[in-house]
């Protein structure tokens, strides 16, 4: 254990301090597609009864009008995040006419392109911009990349927590300073590490074999509609699913917030050969918000991001620049098609453990040679993760996954501990006992699991996501809010459709402008020198 670790455990280990650990925040974003009786995508619109995409803070849409999205509000326990992620599915199931919530990352067998439906979000100027940025990306990467779900795991530490953190570091930096820039020393703890997450929660080794439309790969055929790779933990997080070459070597190391959001900024304001040729307007009509390298920053496909709250029509490069990094967003989870929500108790809190690890170890910053093992170290996990004997790269060395994830849990087992004392339980070692086992034994997770399971339903990827979604759904239909429940998400779908309205009278006479505004919309001292 390093001296700065074992320092900073012990100064929140102590009694005026140890209380500063529960009141961080944690939330969960889960995405799902809607689906069909028989497992096909759903073709209708976003249920009016679920209120309105664009301003409902709980129930929206993704990519694609069929692609939901769950939000919890922020919490200080997890488990709360989750009860609120239950009552919201619990909510929407209730909502949906014959249709159901698609149990896997990977899609179902998807209609021709044209056919899939991009999101609406009205007529309102931001609205505008979010249909048109998708519209975009339907033209820059194909609309079956964008039906892949994730869950994604919002994590933050308590300002006053930060602040013991500083003082015990005797920094001279102000506190969104110090704040933001360890929560930076996070993310490269996060980046040469997160190849864990992979093995112990990856749960797509399989898809349809629809899903490439002819595509060159190197999947194995296990049945007619289906394709795998044996060893393979998260083929959504593959080259198969969010990558992009033209964003290949667009995030260089970065060590500090002000990298970070200088390389973001270059790439909005850089044109792109190949985008400037498809143009922004097509027979009158926006496809795209202008020809750079990304629309705006969220196109970057990340594993993780440092985040701030952002206000309406706010970038989240403005925010991060005026106030600092708020909290971390993990983006690299599977959807679990075992759970009806996507996620478990135990794996949050792992996550929370794992972080909090991230946050307290020393994150010595990274080179371009450890860049690229740490893209390769995960590059290798999510394809053969579960390959007998892998090795993968440490500090230039060769050194087993097994090996490698036995020592990094046992150096997570103080965090636990000390999330445990300030809980008065022992929720997270016991956690880190099942991923021990997993580690131990292939056959245990999610990703061994989906293929076993496939091979016990005819080795087909659709059937199993359709009984997986079928399962889910009675489980939500036996488990139904009460009516004060049910009065919350109602008044929230119809306050949030009140609020469209009202922003669709207010919107400005002219949208090429407004576009033309948002995207001069980057701060003058993050352009300087781009």
């Amino acid at each position: 254990m390093s001296t700065l670790f074992s320092r900073r455990l012990a100064l929140l280990a102590d009694d005026k301090h140890r209380h500063l650990l529960g009141e961080g925040r944690r939330g969960i974003e889960r995405e799902t597609l809607r689906v069909d009786a028989s497992g096909e995508l759903a073709l209708t619109p976003h249920p009016v009864a679920l209120g309105s995409a664009l301003t409902n803070e709980q129930i929206t849409t993704d990519y694609s009008e069929s692609l939901l999205e769950f939000i919890t509000p922020a919490e200080h326990d997890i488990a709360d995040a989750l009860a609120e992620l239950d009552r919201i599915h619990r909510f929407v199931n209730s909502k949906l006419d014959g249709e159901m919530l698609w149990s896997q990352s990977m899609p179902c067998r998807l209609p021709d392109e044209e056919t899939i439906p991009i999101a609406w979000y009205g007529t309102s100027d931001i609205g505008m911009i979010k249909h048109v940025y998708r519209r975009g990306l339907a033209v820059r990467y194909g609309k079956a990349m964008q039906c892949i779900a994730g869950l994604h795991y919002n994590y933050s530490l308590s300002e006053d927590l930060w602040r013991v953190l500083k003082a015990d570091a005797q920094s001279t930096s102000d506190d969104k300073t110090y704040q933001s820039e360890s929560y930076i020393a996070l993310i490269r703890n996060f980046h040469r590490y997160s190849w864990l997450l992979m093995y112990l929660f990856g749960a797509s080794p399989a898809l349809s074999a629809d899903f490439l439309r002819g595509r060159a790969h190197q999947l194995e055929k296990l049945s007619d509609d289906t394709l795998y790779l044996p060893y393979a933990t998260s083929l959504r997080m593959s080259d198969l699913g969010y990558q992009n070459n033209a964003q290949a070597g667009l995030m260089p190391p970065y060590n500090d917030l002000d990298t970070y959001m200088r390389s973001l900024s270059r790439a909005v304001r850089q044109p792109y050969p190949a985008y400037e040729a498809i143009g922004t307007q097509r027979d009158g009509k926006w496809i795209q918000l202008n020809t750079n390298l990304l629309q705006i920053e969220n196109e970057y496909y990340a594993t993780i991001r440092p985040k701030r709250v952002i206000n309406s029509g706010e970038r989240p490069v403005e925010a991060l620049c005026a106030r600092g990094v708020q909290y971390i967003e993990v983006r690299c989870m599977d959807i679990d098609p075992f759970e009806p929500l996507g996620i478990n108790l135990q794996t949050a809190r792992f996550l929370d453990a794992f972080l909090l690890f991230c946050a307290l170890h020393d994150s010595p910053p990274v080179d371009e040679a450890m860049h690229r093992e740490n893209a390769e170290n995960f590059a290798r996990t999510v394809k053969e993760g579960r390959r007998p004997d892998l090795m993968l790269q440490r500090d230039g060395q060769a050194t087993s996954l097994r090996d490698w994830g036995s020592q990094l849990l046992d150096s997570i087992v103080p965090a636990a501990e000390l999330l445990d004392a300030q809980r008065g339980d022992r929720q997270h070692v016991q956690t880190l006992t099942l991923q021990r086992e997993k580690l131990h034994d292939p056959v245990k997770t999610p990703s061994a699991r989906v293929l076993q399971t496939l091979q016990e339903n005819g080795t087909s990827f659709e059937r199993f996501g359709l009984q997986q979604s079928h399962a889910h759904a009675e489980y939500f239909r036996t488990h139904p809010l009460n009516a004060e429940e049910s009065g919350f998400f109602e008044q929230l779908a119809k306050d949030s459709l009140s609020t469209q309205q009202e922003m669709e009278r207010r919107r400005s006479d002219n949208f090429d402008d407004f576009v033309a505004a948002y995207n001069q919309r980057t701060p003058q001292r993050l352009c300087d020198g781009v």
